[in-house]
């Protein structure tokens, strides 16, 4: 039986569509296209359903032969949602007051599908968290209530089965799959305490011992929890609104990873600079982050937190697995040129390189073989328009928005796993009549005094790293081929040594690496001395994190940052030196 051909529904200002995916990529017939501007469309999670609102009403229908199934009178409705197996749709508007009622209008209304009966109508003031958060067989769902969780079983929101007491939960994340169902939430840190996530298990959800894994951190404004597909682990993005040491305009950003059999850590990312974007592959067993000042890097790190590929420097931004997981595309929209690298993941090569410029929407087709980049309104208003691609780089529909109307949203069909099989990758790009957008090599920017020079290596305006395999070859230590046991020794060596010089008294000599203890003259100032004393200190720490840097050891942060200011505490010395 062959595969079934995905949808895509297309929003603008000139009204609602599907279209049929590639190879044909024509309108689909059994739907009567809506010319009312919509305000939202989404796909059931199988892909049999089709809901939109268009200012007038909410219109439900089948997606295979467009023949209606459910139509509300909700004009005002921006938000639609259906629970995983169709049971419900959840419509959600602006909450707003009248005169006549103070207290306002419940918003958030759930309705039984495909009856059309409304089960329950609920008062949800902020679009944070509208929707409720149901598990796949639909036997839990959550919502968040006045900073607390309340949990409802088998869709009977008329009584709530279990909550989650915790002072200040802002944001919570249920996991995906069925039974056991396991949530993650984070809690702001206040008054100096740290801001902390903790996973529990359904329904055990208070008591000392309830959590599965707790991870308390500093520097968080918002953070952005991930599950992997397999419900075994979660992603934490650490945010913060604003950095104080001034290196970013984007704010700090740290990532955590907690499993819920209460490993956590901190995934070390070796440059320094903003976490654009943080994927789970779909086999759950490893993450890719794309992270740090441009031009970026883009690493796969496995569940240890090890890193197991790194694809290098690059414009990008952003990055996305195909839904079986064998294709990587690393990406680099909004105010970036639109590169795409599309990788192999079995053998970590590259397949190809188109460009789409000015791409607002990246989105994978359920095929696995077909993507569709889109530039919509508001975030650009002009050359709005979508093109649907194979992987390969080819082209195979283009469609440009009329002037004076707009895009504002694309959305393929959703499907189950394992609706598409997992096919064998081409490199070679399908011969279509678009053609290909293959991105030309660029020449490197060069200063107007330098162009009048032959071009070197030295005029380059970053250094470019190449991708290269992390991972250890067998039977071959990280550092220096050296065994565990052989490189324990070398470092009890090389502790025993620093141990004897710094016991040794030192003859006085002409003026040393400050990195050793020795006897300098005082200028009688207490202060001046205690200042000098404090900075040799500060400068020894450096020298030891540096060996250990040298020794293979992956440093923190901090520990980075302290480096970094080592030639100004030297110079701060010398000052304080020539005074004396």
């Amino acid at each position: 039986m062959a595969p079934p051909i995905p949808l895509l529904a297309v929003r603008g200002s000139d009204g609602t569509s599907l279209l049929c995916g590639p190879p044909s990529c024509k309108e689909h017939s059994a739907f009567q296209r809506d010319s009312q501007p919509s305000k939202c469309v989404t796909f059931s999670r199988d892909g049999t359903l089709f809901a939109w609102s268009n200012g007038r009403s909410v219109s439900v229908v089948k997606s295979s032969d467009g023949s209606l199934v459910s139509t509300f009178d909700l004009p005002k409705v921006s938000q639609l949602e259906f629970s995983p197996l169709n049971s419900i749709l959840a419509t959600w508007k602006p909450y707003t007051k009248a005169q006549d009622s103070p207290q306002g209008e419940a918003n958030l209304q759930l309705w039984e599908m495909p009856s059309g009966r409304m089960l329950r109508a609920l008062y949800q003031k902020k679009f944070e968290l509208w929707c409720p958060s149901w598990s796949a067989d639909e036997k839990i769902a959550v919502r968040s209530v006045n900073n607390e969780l309340h949990f409802f079983e088998n869709n009977n929101f008329n009584e709530i089965a279990n909550k989650l007491h915790m002072q200040k939960v802002s944001d919570f994340a249920l996991s995906p799959g069925g039974q056991p169902s396991k949530v993650a939430i984070y809690v702001p840190g206040s008054k100096g305490a740290p801001s902390f996530v903790r996973l529990y298990q359904y329904p055990v959800l208070g008591g000392p011992t309830a959590a599965l894994a707790n991870k308390s951190f500093f520097k968080a404004d918002r953070v952005f929890m991930q599950w992997n597909k397999k419900a075994t682990a979660v992603l934490v993005t650490a945010s913060t609104d604003v950095d104080k040491t001034g290196a970013s305009y984007y704010g700090e950003q740290t990532l955590h990873y907690l499993a819920v059999n209460g490993e956590t850590a901190v995934v070390q990312l070796p440059k320094n600079g903003p976490i654009y974007e943080v994927a789970w592959s779909p086999n759950s067993a490893e993450f890719c982050v794309v992270y740090g000042f441009m031009p970026a890097k883009a690493t796969i790190f496995n569940l240890k937190c090890d890193p197991v590929f790194d694809f290098g420097t690059g414009p990008r931004n952003a990055a996305y697995y195909s839904p079986q997981g064998h294709i990587l595309v690393l990406a680099g929209f909004g105010n970036l040129r639109g590169q795409m690298e599309v990788w192999d993941m079995k053998k970590y090569k590259q397949v190809s390189k188109p460009e789409a410029p000015d791409s607002t929407h990246f989105s994978w087709c359920p095929d696995g073989e077909h993507v569709v980049t889109a530039t919509c309104s508001p975030r650009l208003r002009v050359g709005n328009g979508f093109k649907i691609w194979h992987y390969t780089g080819s082209v195979l529909h283009k469609q440009e928005t009329p002037a004076g109307a707009e895009l504002w949203e694309v959305c393929w069909q959703s499907f189950l796993n394992g609706s598409f099989p997992e096919r064998t990758i081409k490199y070679q790009a399908t011969p279509t009549e678009l053609g290909t957008t293959q991105a030309a090599p660029t020449l490197v920017y060069r200063p107007p005094a330098l162009r009048h020079l032959p071009a070197t290596t030295s005029s380059k305006l970053h250094e470019e790293e190449p991708p290269q395999n992390m991972r250890t070859p067998p039977g071959i230590s990280g550092e220096k081929s050296l065994s565990k046991s052989a490189l324990k020794n070398q470092r009890k060596r090389a502790a025993k040594k620093a141990a004897k010089q710094e016991a040794k008294p030192e003859p006085p000599s002409d003026p040393a690496p400050i990195t050793e203890s020795q006897s300098e003259p005082t200028c009688g100032d207490s202060e001046t001395d205690k200042k000098i004393k404090k900075l040799k200190k500060k400068l020894q720490a450096i020298e030891e994190l540096k060996e250990q840097q040298l020794s293979g050891k992956v440093l923190q942060k901090n520990q980075l940052e302290k480096i970094q200011k080592e030639e100004q505490l030297l110079k701060e010395l010398e000052e304080l030196q020539l005074e004396l």
